[in-house]
């Protein structure tokens, strides 16, 4: 249950990030060389997600952001 709610937090707040940096899925994707359709799956809430400490660690540095801004509500 807590891993559905820490999930469904990363989710919005990396959607949230990405938009404010004004980047499409796929240009987040080739940032990080992951696939739209992976970065597509971490935002939609109701797919289910394999997120790794490294996948958060490459998207957070794509962002420029720390890595615990998306663990704040």
């Amino acid at each position: 249950m807590m891993m559905n709610i820490i999930i469904q937090l990363f989710a919005k707040t990396l959607k949230k990030y990405r938009k404010e940096k004004k980047l499409t899925q796929q240009e987040l994707a080739d940032m990080t060389d992951l696939s739209r359709e992976y970065i597509c799956d971490i935002e939609n809430e109701s797919r289910n997600k394999h997120l790794t400490i490294a996948v958060l660690g490459r998207i957070s540095e794509a962002l420029h952001i720390d890595i615990t801004l998306f663990f704040k509500k």
